[in-house]
């Protein structure tokens, strides 16, 4: 019998948010889709008149309590999935009544503690806390078989009661308080660590965490790279937004296949001479005018440089025109590109060849684009007629 699974949510406002006109990693720049918090007023005329009434205005959302919200489901589903909803109290949705249950998603409510029942604990795999109230984790140490974790966009200002989450691969704390990263070594199974948009300056305590794969430390206060040499498998390093002067220590991740380290102040590429393996390689934003360093990186598809310094198409073209599964270059932005913006992209088709997309359009005159999708690196591409 197919798996059921209940999805309780909100109706979500219209999107009117514009999309990004400088490319992102292909899951957002901190690895995970995020849900807009963007409300619509259908009747602004009620702020300002206490007397306003409008028999056309849309009927008031009505939620109903916590313990009603789930009395109509299948006790035996494994997946409940409770979004914007206005829950304040877990143990108030008498989850005691799903013995089977493994996935439980409560993003965008209301919810300070977390309070799971007894008989479900034990047996949770994944846990979604995402944009609540919780100030303090406490209440998972029962919770021995999750192996996906979040807790992103609340107010935690620690990271500690985690040690007996031993089969845990997937943590988020993305858009938190958290000052250091702490209480981590124990979760030696973590594949997946997403700690993002926090006030964190330093990275360490991460040395027993072998087998992680990515790591996001995106918009932090990091001023260097160290504490990274033991993450031998680590494939994706996120750093943007922090306050590197130089990639120094990333020579000690040659097995680096994506590095994002936009919006800092690095002046040179130098460091990356190790790192050989790289597919997609972002610095944008950054006092960069050379790119010495990229020699040997026969493996780039992505290089993404909008807003730096360089200044000669020489210098774009003795690097990156040897580099045969290049596909996409962002140079916009950068003096090659603002000294002669008519003539760029010309340029820039005769220095790389074999590049198909320039600042997220088309490269070859034959193509249009026809549909940019939801990140740049998706973009697809048909034939004209």
């Amino acid at each position: 019998m197919a798996e059921d699974k209940i999805t309780v949510d909100a109706p979500e406002p219209n999107d009117t948010s514009s999309k990004p006109s400088t490319p992102h990693s292909k899951s957002g720049w901190d690895g995970k889709l995020r849900v807009n918090k963007q409300a619509t007023l259908a009747n602004p005329e009620a702020l300002s008149d206490p007397e306003y009434s409008d028999d056309d205005a849309p009927p008031v959302d009505q939620i109903a309590a916590d313990e009603d919200l789930l009395d109509d489901e299948d006790p035996s589903t494994e997946d409940i999935d409770v979004q914007h909803s206005r829950i304040t109290s877990i143990p108030a949705l008498r989850l005691e009544r799903f013995p089977n249950l493994r996935r439980l998603g409560l993003r965008q409510n209301s919810i300070q503690n977390i309070e799971l029942p007894e008989g479900i604990a034990p047996q949770l795999e994944e846990l979604e806390l995402y944009d609540n109230l919780v100030k303090h984790i406490a209440g998972l140490e029962e919770c021995k078989e999750l192996q996906s974790l979040d807790l992103s966009y609340n107010k935690l200002k620690h990271i500690k009661n985690l040690s007996n989450l031993k089969k845990l691969d997937h943590l988020y704390f993305v858009q938190n308080r958290l000052s250091k990263i702490e209480n981590l070594e124990e979760l030696v199974n973590l594949t997946y660590l997403e700690l993002g948009a926090n006030r964190i300056r330093e990275i360490a305590g991460l040395e027993t965490l072998t087998k992680l794969e990515h790591l996001w430390l995106g918009q932090n206060k990091i001023t260097e790279l160290k504490g990274l040499s033991t993450l031998t498998n680590l494939r994706t390093l996120s750093i943007q937004a922090n306050r590197l002067t130089s990639l120094s220590g990333i020579e000690t991740l040659p097995q680096l296949t994506e590095l994002y380290v936009s919006d800092n102040q690095i002046p040179s590429l130098e460091p990356l001479r190790q790192n050989t393996k790289l597919e997609i390689l972002d610095f944008q934003s950054n006092p960069i005018s050379s790119l010495a360093g990229l020699e040997d990186m026969s493996e780039l598809e992505n290089v993404w440089a909008s807003n730096c310094q360089v200044s000669d198409f020489r210098e774009i073209e003795r690097v990156l025109r040897d580099k045969e599964k290049l596909e996409e270059v962002y140079f916009e932005g950068n003096p090659v590109q603002r000294s002669g913006p008519v003539l760029y992209r010309n340029k820039v088709r005769l220095a790389l060849p074999q590049v198909t997309k320039i600042d997220a359009g088309k490269s070859d005159s034959g193509m249009i684009p026809l549909s940019d999708g939801e990140t740049d690196s998706s973009a697809v591409y048909v034939k004209a007629t």
